[in-house]
């Protein structure tokens, strides 16, 4: 390809992945709406940058401009993202949107391909399986006003992970790399589409030995696999009829070598990467396996029904220590590290430092559970256009199943000379032996109208749920139902929304006002968590900077909090009324090309920051101490209350260079106001990361990824059991093919 035709291509495609696209007019948004995928929220840059409520689409070259496997370093360039690590490699996230509860990600609609991915999304959410985020095409996040379409979770947001579409060509994709900590990937990719069939088959391997060091000297790092393999079917493009047909198989699996152990304050200022010896057996064992099939009947291009069945099935035992016992007096780690002072013996004993004078001195829990989660839904889409007007009419229907089933044991140690010993292997069910399910059918509707410059899209969604569990107690492993106890709640709920958007030259202003729900856990009579969402923005054009400011106001009447064990509970999932909260907060981007003039480089700069205050407004005492005693005033625990992130790309057509900054404020584990103790503060950090890419020709590249820049050392979680850092300085290089 001539070099003056190749440059503009090249500009235009990486504009899709620059943040701004480098518009000149926002008021492209005139250009003629389409119908989308029922696999996707957005679709594209321009659909996100139209939406009558605030969205965020990542394009696959921003995905792999880092070539991040951490969905939470993707995720930081998300204004109203807030996420705080746990291992350092992003392997469970704890992602909050506008404020939601962060931890485990149970507070926001998961999805993948436009499916729920949580294990159990009504029953149990929390998101002990995330997507591993090196394999997504794109990522979307939606939140505000008009999100009526997705749920169950409508308060904060949703978020949809787009896995790799079967491509159009014919086409090779390979990726590996190799690095800091003995950290490997492959990631390999063929496709191929003809006229009436199309495949697509994705295998991602990523491994590592870990940061961390145990005191044997064992790894603590991971492996994980991932398969994907697409097949589709589709009519002639001149059938009066046209008809199309996908079916989607998806494996992974996880070995990781991971602990809820953390470290004392004195020992991390100390030595922040220790693991101390009573984690050594620690590790997560876990398997999903996914199967989708989705159906396209187009009548015509206006009218269009989707139909996606679904089945998602995923195991796991995570098995860590939990519980110290000496003298006989046994204590949860969390209680322990909470109070290292009072329990300095106990801490001794899991540094390794005192030999333990009893058989149960450290008592391992296999948090055994299986979850399934299958449905099927459709939706249905019809437009048509008027004089001056656009009209598109959206229903949605899913029948929706979901359990996790616990069957879960402990196994006691004994620890000499700082090597753990089993001495007594517990039966399994003698912990934990009950199954949680719930039965959901949701529904929804949204029209969007568009008459000249103004856009309406009122909606309303529909929730009927019915939770229920069936404790079969830890003295009938058999489950043959002699202690059987069980119980049942049900919500009925309708949640309306309203969102507008308004052309001006070269500016729009967007808004809107929507229900916020999540729903209640099995306990009889509670109930679901609401709020009520506002939200104000603008989108702007002026002189090549682009950019993006929202307002936005959560106001709880009721906030539900949960047991976790990942937070310092005892991990029951029972959930507690923590009254009427409010969550307010500001998001800004900001986009601009350095050298808007060249017509041999890009230089663009991006920046998002994020503010968000919270405040309980009422007080009351949460169980387990999981927030601790709180008072109207307090901030709720969890969320920082500023975050900054800056990109700044240079790109040639030859090589690119990727830098990246984000700046995340401290935040208090325990509800409070004022100044935060030290013992319940995780500390403010900044993170430097720099991706390079040099192309040696039209089909092969070298890549070269360095994280955390000034090796800055920093805590990332000091729950459930003291405080755990964030990934050193690492180097990795590799190679891609494509073809």
């Amino acid at each position: 390809m001539p070099k003056k035709l190749f440059l503009p291509t090249f500009f235009i495609a990486f504009s899709l992945f620059s943040q701004q696209n480098i518009p000149q007019k926002i008021d492209s948004i005139r250009l003629n709406e389409v119908v989308l995928s029922a696999k996707v929220i957005l679709g594209s840059k321009f659909e996100a940058k139209n939406r009558t409520g605030s969205a965020y689409y990542i394009s696959p070259e921003e995905i792999k401009r880092f070539n991040y496997t951490d969905v939470n370093r993707t995720l930081r360039s998300v204004p109203g993202v807030n996420v705080y690590e746990e291992d350092g490699f992003g392997l469970r996230p704890n992602i909050s949107l506008r404020g939601t509860s962060p931890e485990r990600s149970s507070k926001i609609t998961l999805m993948e391909d436009g499916v729920l991915i949580a294990p159990a999304p009504y029953s149990a959410p929390s998101a002990y399986y995330f997507p591993t985020i090196a394999r997504m095409q794109a990522v979307e996040v939606l939140k505000g006003s008009s999100q009526v379409q997705y749920g169950p979770y409508t308060t904060g947001g949703a978020i949809n992970m787009l896995s790799t579409e079967v491509p159009e060509d014919f086409g090779i994709f390979l990726n590996s790399s190799y690095g800091s900590f003995q950290s490997g990937r492959i990631h390999a990719q063929l496709g191929d589409s003809k006229k009436n069939f199309g495949y697509a088959i994705e295998y991602l391997n990523y491994n590592s030995n870990g940061f961390k060091q145990l005191d044997n000297g064992a790894d603590t790092g991971f492996d994980k696999n991932d398969l994907v393999a697409k097949f589709k079917v589709r009519t002639n493009p001149e059938a009066k009829l046209g008809q199309e047909f996908e079916f989607k198989f998806q494996y992974s699996d996880e070995t990781s070598d991971e602990t809820y152990l953390g470290l004392t304050q004195e020992d991390f200022e100390n030595t922040p990467f220790r693991r101390y010896a009573g984690s050594q057996v620690d590790q997560m064992n876990t398997e999903h396996l996914q199967f989708m099939g989705t159906h396209i009947l187009k009548f015509n291009d206006y009218f269009r029904i989707t139909t996606v069945g679904y089945i998602n099935d995923f195991s796991r035992n995570w098995y860590k220590s939990d519980f110290i016992t000496i003298n006989g007096q046994r204590e949860g780690i969390g209680t322990v590290f909470n109070n290292p002072e009072n329990f300095a013996p106990y801490i001794d004993l899991v540094r390794g430092n005192t030999d333990s004078g009893a058989d149960d001195a450290i008592n391992v829990r296999a948090n055994n559970r299986k979850y399934l989660s299958t449905g099927v839904q459709t939706k249905l889409d019809y437009h048509w256009t008027g004089e001056n007007t656009f009209h598109d009419i959206e229903v949605g229907l899913r029948y929706h199943y979901d359990e996790e089933d616990r069957f879960q044991w402990i196994d006691d140690y004994g620890i000499t000379n700082g090597i753990m010993q089993l001495t007594n292997a517990g039966i399994p069910g003698t912990n934990a032996n009950r199954i949680s399910d719930a039965t959901a059918f949701s529904s929804y509707a949204l029209y969007k109208l568009k008459y000249k410059n103004l856009t309406l899209t009122p909606g309303i969604r529909y929730e009927n749920i019915n939770l229920g569990r069936r404790n079969f107690g830890n003295n009938d492993v058999e489950r043959t139902g002699i202690d059987l106890s069980e119980r049942e709640n049900k919500v009925d709920v309708f949640i309306p929304g309203m969102g507008f958007n308004y052309n001006f030259e070269n500016i729009s202003l967007f808004g809107g006002v929507h229900k916020g729900f999540s729903p209640p856990s099995n306990q009889v009579g509670e109930q679901p968590e609401e709020s009520v969402n506002y939200e104000l923005g603008t989108r702007f054009t002026y002189g090549g900077l682009t950019g993006e400011i929202v307002g936005f106001y959560n106001d709880y009447s009721n906030l539900l909090g949960s047991d976790l064990a990942a937070t310092g509970g005892t991990g029951s999932l029972d959930q507690f009324n923590a009254g009427e909260v409010k969550v307010q907060g500001l998001e800004v981007l900001l986009n601009y090309n350095l050298l808007p003039n060249s017509e041999n480089f890009v230089f663009p700069l991006t920046i998002g920051y994020t503010y968000t205050d919270t405040e309980f407004l009422n007080s009351f005492g949460s169980e387990n101490d999981i927030w601790g005693e709180v008072n109207a005033g307090d901030e709720l625990p969890y969320l920082s209350k500023h975050q900054l992130n800056a990109t700044l790309s240079f790109v040639h057509e030859k090589y690119e260079i990727n830098f990246n900054g984000r700046f995340n404020g401290a935040f208090r584990t325990q509800a409070g106001s004022g100044a935060i103790p030290e013992n319940e503060k995780v500390d403010s950090n900044l993170v430097l990361d720099l991706g390079g890419k040099y192309r040696l020709g039209k089909h092969i590249a070298l890549t070269a990824n360095m994280m955390n820049l000034l090796d800055e050392t920093y805590a990332v979680a000091r729950v459930p059991a003291g405080l755990r850092p964030g990934m050193p300085f690492g180097f990795f290089g590799g190679l891609e093919l494509r073809y």
